[in-house]
This record gives structure tokens, C-alpha cells and sequence, in this order.
């Protein structure tokens, strides 16, 4: 594709590449990690006990090697272990398209050597006080144990001292469609984190959980802690983790932004396709108005321009945005998002927000919504997903801020931003590119 950086007509302020530094995490070898936290569970196994091993379709880093050792542990000690796809109501809540997500990850029958149990099928284990019904996968209760392997993070959808981890893949992912509906009813009334716990406790003590493998990541979405923990004291030892893991959380570095322009969204990104906590944006609704004092991260306008071809289609999360593109609208897959939100209960993600076919014109559009003095002085920040925030583009009001920070690198001077013939933007990776 051909570009341009011929001097805006428009208006449109000028550009500049930046950096943002995070500390190192220290050096982690993975799979001798794995191999030491599963062997404290191996020392209970017996020879030919089936254990089921479930796994969830988020975007988490070695998630093969860590998939393959804690197989290979397993089977040292005798076990005979099987995966059960753990993430409720994804991927349209058929066990093809569980099966096909994973199998994206490197993780399938043939490349594991074990076999795959993706049926939906739930059974009850007992009830809320709610009188909900509390299920779950029918293979893992036919199991003679399961532990679940997870990214310990933040939730999308609620706060409080237990987020996405080890619980809420016991109770949700595990719970398949059925179980992740139950759930979100049950929190409508509970609240999210009372619920979880509560069916939690439901499920240690009615099913052959053992417990679970946590995962950390840093900034840079690399492994940074791998742990075992077991069903007894599960609860608590997450919630410590759980502390760490929002200290290890990539931010965007200012403080307000008049426009947020995203590369790309999807499920293998964030569970909300999107991560809330780093847009500052509720799934549950959320302001655009200008800023009041005291209040924290403020982003006015959200621009979305595509989706990953790992989300196969599903836009949760869209609804966040306030204008797309009509490629991303032709690109989602309306049923598979339909049935993510409606399981969720939690309609303002499948929303479409306006959308235009350039992104000059989307980025036009939404400005011109913003009122600014100066178009040319808007605050403009481009990143590729809310995973990485290590490499963005700015715009030319935050270049001084950026020259005064010490974790913050200008890597080019400000220039008029650049589009191709089609009057489309490369993506940030690509501005990156030598």
C-alpha cells in the first residue's frame, strides 16, 4: 500500500511515535516452572486416575508450553488427563467451535496426544440462594480430579479483591453456557464477586476440583509467575495474586484523551474485547463528557478499526466504542457475538456504534463531535490493543509531556499523519516496522 505525508488539509493534528517503558519482570523458564508447580500435585496422583485439564480461549502467553508440561507432568505420575475447553458461553457455546479456538493455540488432540471432552453438557452440583441451579461440565464431574489453568488478572466487568483467574474459570468456564448464564443471573442479585464466591464454595465441595494453575503477566504480556495452588485455600491465595497482578497491568500513560484510536479488538485481547480498565470505559455504560476535576484517566472518543482474526468474528466490546469502520461491521460475526452478550446479560457490548468506510472520515467524524477550539490541538493517542501499550502514537499536544517523562521515548518528531491511498491508517505495528 502506498501512503502519504503530504501536510494535512484538514485540520488534523500532527503525530509522533512513542514509547513507554515498563520494568523487567525477572526471567522466567516457563515449563521448568510448570513442571515444579504440577509435580506438588503429581505426589497425590495415582496411577490411571483421569484428570481433566481445563482451558479457556484468552490470549495468554506460553499458553502451549504451559498446556503441554502440566500434560506430560500428569502422565510421569501415571495420570491419564484430558482437556475440557473451559470458557463457557465463547465461541458461539458449540463444542466445534471451543475445540477450533483452541486448536488456534496449538493446543488439539494431535498436538497434545490427549483427548478432547467439548461436549456443552452440564449437570447440577447444587443451588445458590437463589435456588439457581449450580452446574458443571459433565466430564469434568466424571473425572476422578480437574484443575483449571489460568491468567489470574482484573475483570472486565466488575472490581473488588478476585477478578479473571482460577475461581471464575471453575464457576463460568466450567459452568459452559449454561453455567455462565446461571452465574450472571446470580450476580445480578448478589453482585459479581459474592456470587463467584458463593459458587465457588458450591463447587469445592461437591465436585473432584483439585485446584488450579495460576498465571501472571507483566506489562509486556510475558509470563512473569506461575503457580500451584490447591482447591483449600484456593480463594485466598488468589486474591493475593490477584494484587499483584493489577500492579503488573499496562496503563495508557495520560491523563485525558480527546480521542482513543484502537488497531484492533477481540476476544483473545480481553474478555470484553477491550479490557475496561485500561480505557476506563464500564461495559455497563460510561460518559463522554469533558473531564471533571480529581477524576482519573478520561477518554472522550474511542475509535475502533478492526477486529483480530483470533476472535473469529466476535465483536464483544464494540458497543465501547463511539465509531468503527464498515470493514469491522462486515467483518463480525453476529451470532457468535449475540449469544457472548445475551449470556452475559450485558447487551451494551454487542452494540454497533456508527461507522464509516475510511478511517480519515471516522477520525473526522468523531472529532468534530468533540467541539475542540483547535482541531489541530486534539489529544490523540493510538495504540494497537489494550494488551500492548509499549509502542503508540501521539499526537502533537502530548509531545512536551513526553519529552519530560523519563518512562516515556519520543521516537520520531511530529509529522501530518499518514494514510494510504485508500485513506486508511497502517496499524501502530507498522509505523513501528524498520
Amino acid at each position: 500500500m502506498s501512503t502519504s505525508t503530504a501536510a494535512s488539509v484538514d485540520g488534523l493534528p500532527r503525530t509522533f511515535r512513542v514509547s513507554q517503558a515498563f520494568p523487567d519482570s525477572p526471567t522466567l523458564d516457563v515449563s521448568a516452572t510448570v513442571r515444579e508447580e504440577i509435580g506438588i500435585l503429581a505426589k497425590q496422583i495415582k496411577p490411571g486416575m483421569n484428570i481433566g485439564v481445563g482451558v479457556g480461549s484468552r490470549g495468554i502467553t506460553n499458553l502451549r508450553a504451559v498446556v503441554e508440561t502440566t500434560l506430560t507432568t500428569l502422565q510421569a505420575a501415571g495420570a491419564k488427563p484430558f482437556i475440557i475447553p473451559a470458557m463457557g458461553s465463547h465461541g458461539g457455546a458449540t463444542p466445534e467451535a471451543q475445540t477450533e479456538l483452541l486448536g488456534e493455540y496449538g493446543l488439539s488432540e494431535n498436538t497434545l496426544k490427549v483427548p478432547f471432552h467439548a461436549t456443552m453438557e452440564v449437570d447440577p452440583v447444587a443451588s445458590d440462594c437463589h435456588g439457581n441451579e449450580v452446574v458443571w461440565a459433565r466430564p469434568a464431574l466424571a473425572a476422578d480430579g480437574v484443575l483449571v489453568i489460568n491468567r489470574i488478572k482484573p475483570h472486565t466487568d466488575f472490581a473488588g479483591n478476585l477478578g479473571s483467574g482460577l475461581v471464575k474459570m471453575a464457576v463460568v468456564g466450567l459452568g459452559k453456557r449454561t453455567g455462565a448464564s446461571h452465574f450472571h443471573r446470580s450476580a445480578c442479585h448478589l453482585g459479581y464477586e459474592a456470587a463467584l464466591r458463593e459458587r465457588f464454595q458450591a463447587i469445592a465441595q461437591n465436585t473432584p476440583l483439585l485446584g488450579g494453575l495460576g498465571l501472571i503477566e507483566d506489562q509486556r504480556h510475558q509470563t512473569a509467575h506461575v503457580e500451584w495452588i490447591p482447591t483449600d485455600g484456593l480463594v485466598a491465595r488468589e486474591e493475593s495474586l490477584f494484587q499483584t497482578s493489577r500492579s503488573l497491568m499496562p496503563q495508557i500513560p495520560f491523563d485525558s484523551v480527546d480521542l482513543l484510536i484502537i488497531d484492533r479488538i477481540g476476544k483473545n485481547i480481553s474478555g470484553a474485547g477491550m479490557d475496561p480498565n485500561v480505557i476506563a470505559r464500564s461495559v455497563h455504560g460510561y460518559l463522554t463528557s469533558p473531564p471533571r476535576e480529581q477524576e482519573p484517566l478520561t477518554i472522550r472518543r474511542i475509535f475502533v478499526r478492526d477486529l483480530t482474526p483470533e476472535t473469529h468474528g466476535n465483536a464483544i466490546g464494540i458497543g465501547l466504542a463511539d465509531v468503527t469502520t464498515q470493514r469491522l461491521v462486515e467483518s463480525m460475526n453476529h451470532e457468535v457475538t449475540f449469544v457472548n452478550a445475551l449470556t452475559a446479560l450485558s447487551t451494551n457490548g454487542a452494540k454497533t456504534p456508527i461507522y464509516f468506510d475510511t478511517d480519515r472520515e471516522a477520525i473526522l467524524r468523531v472529532l468534530d463531535t468533540l467541539a475542540l477550539p483547535r482541531l489541530n490541538q486534539a489529544k490523540i493517542l493510538r495504540i494497537q490493543d489494550t494488551l500492548n501499550l509499549e509502542q503508540m502514537v501521539a499526537s502533537e499536544a502530548y509531545h512536551e509531556e513526553a519529552m519530560e517523562r523519563p518512562e516515556l521515548t519520543p521516537e520520531s518528531d511530529p509529522a501530518p499523519l499518514a494514510f494510504t491511498s485508500g485513506q486508511q491508517l497502517l496499524d501502530v505495528a507498522e509505523e513501528f516496522a524498520p
